[in-house]
């Protein structure tokens, strides 16, 4: 028998080479090649007998129409990522950070609808004392739920053609082992066949499938990136384990709406669902102070209200410096530039910071006239309105362009109590919105920004 040898395996495109290479040849990634053991199979004497598969194409025409079996998982916040509910016969991948909260919301899980469907729950990072201490923990009372200790992949397979469960959670897919692969735990190949395996189980029995995910250091999810392909559904878990605010966000789905967010607060007794992310995202804002403006942006189909706070102090080094968390470096240093160009306001001698209160990200265009506002608001030295909620998307020549869903926008403003509704000028003429007991304000570029402003200045100017 040849011994086995090494191999180098790029974990972006699953491309082998013999040695390693800073960059992988096929995809351009950089320090993605990562050392394997690759055994050759044993050559047989015997001609092995393929299993004949017989496949008939269908019209669409003759295609019955029947919708996805869902089954409620008893938490709201993670019915609305998932679309309605988990889907029978899905494979879910759930990722994030180690602490963030996978193994608690998937304990509660098992908590909230044990008892309705049967739920088999594999562990191969923990023993079942210590799953029977967090389930005590949380709460949970499970006594119908199948819980085992074992990250052979073969030994889980068979326990689950004995019991034929609803649900299968595997905590995490990194730990489990199949024989028929010579690696070890965690590894590419590994990953990739039993996470094959268990897809596959979904796909034929009609069982759903939560595989729990690692992350790696650059906070993307570890293993092949095929990986993420072969599901049906992927989530990933984002907070700052300082804070005590988790998000659940929907990066795939499909038997769903992607960006889909469910807001939860980590308490000792586990994750509690938020039902007002807004409410919760704007507790403690500070009255009175510069460099705050509040914004609503679209996580899928919901309205959330965000804090944008901005700092610009006087640089003492060549080289200011610029710091965004929440918010793309990229864009923050675009909106510099509009602004300094537009308004002339003198960026470039200053240090600037960004920050969205709530450990929430925000990628979405329509904040650009709420960052802007903030930028001028801490640069004026003048408070921005506690009571104004801009929204509107920035170009390079100082313009507020049209956002979507303005209507939406408006009235969940309108609902935290905001007076001030500041829209693009091009989206209230197109679709006037009205909504009762707020003030609707067209602004057309950075120039009306300054306005808000000066209004605002004259009123605190007034009132003193």
């Amino acid at each position: 028998m040849k011994a086995p040898k090494k191999v180098y395996v790029c974990t972006e495109c699953d491309y082998q080479t013999p040695r390693w290479m800073g960059q992988c040849p096929s995809c351009g990634a950089w320090n993605t090649l990562t050392e394997e053991t690759y055994r050759a199979p044993a050559a047989s004497s015997k001609t092995a007998v393929r299993k004949v598969r017989t496949a008939h194409a269908a019209r669409f025409s003759e295609v019955e129409e029947n919708d996805c079996d869902r089954m409620s998982t008893g938490i709201g916040e993670l019915d609305r990522v998932l679309g309605g509910g988990l889907v029978l016969g899905s494979a879910v991948l759930i990722a994030g950070e180690p602490g963030i909260g996978k193994s608690t919301l998937l304990m509660q899980l098992c908590g909230s609808c044990g008892s309705d469907y049967k739920l088999l729950y594999v562990s191969g990072e923990e023993s079942l004392g210590q799953l029977k201490l967090r389930a005590k923990r949380l709460g949970c009372d499970g006594s119908d739920v199948l819980v085992l200790a074992e990250n052979d992949l073969e030994a889980v397979l068979d326990e689950y053609e004995k019991l034929s469960p609803d649900v299968v959670i595997v905590d995490s897919i990194q730990t489990m082992v199949s024989r028929s692969v010579d690696s070890s735990a965690g590894s590419i190949s590994q990953v990739r066949e039993c996470s094959a395996r268990f897809i596959e189980r979904a796909k034929t029995d009609g069982a759903a499938v939560l595989l729990v995910g690692h992350v790696n250091k650059e906070g993307g999810i570890a293993g092949p990136k095929v990986l993420e392909h072969m599901v049906d559904a992927v989530l990933s878990f984002e907070g700052d384990r300082s804070q005590s605010h988790r998000i659940v966000r929907a990066v795939k789905n499909r038997f769903g709406s992607t960006n889909e967010i469910g807001v939860f607060d980590m308490t000792d007794e586990g994750l509690v669902q938020v039902d007002n992310p807004s409410a919760m995202l704007l507790a403690g804002r500070p009255k009175g102070v510069s460099g705050s403006c509040a914004v609503c942006v679209m996580e899928g189909t919901r309205p959330v209200i965000a804090e944008i706070q901005a700092l610009v102090t006087p640089s003492a080094y060549p080289s200011p410096k610029r710091m965004a968390d929440g918010i793309d470096y990229n864009r923050m240093c675009l909106l510099l530039a509009v602004l300094e160009k537009r308004l002339g306001l003198r960026f470039s001698a200053c240090d600037v910071y960004l920050n969205v209160v709530g450990g929430l990200r925000i990628d979405e265009p329509a904040a650009d006239a709420a960052i802007a506002l903030a930028l001028c608001s801490t640069m004026k030295d003048i408070p921005v309105p506690t009571d104004l909620i801009v929204s509107g998307e920035v170009g390079l020549s100082g313009e507020v362009r049209a956002v979507s869903c303005s209507e939406q926008r408006a009235r969940e403003a309108a609902r935290i109590g905001f007076k001030q509704i500041a829209l693009p000028k091009r989206t209230v003429a197109k679709k006037p919105v009205e909504v009762k007991g707020a003030e609707i304000m067209p602004i057309s570029g950075v120039y009306d920004l300054i306005s808000l402003l000066a209004k605002a200045k004259n009123a605190q100017g007034a009132d003193a």
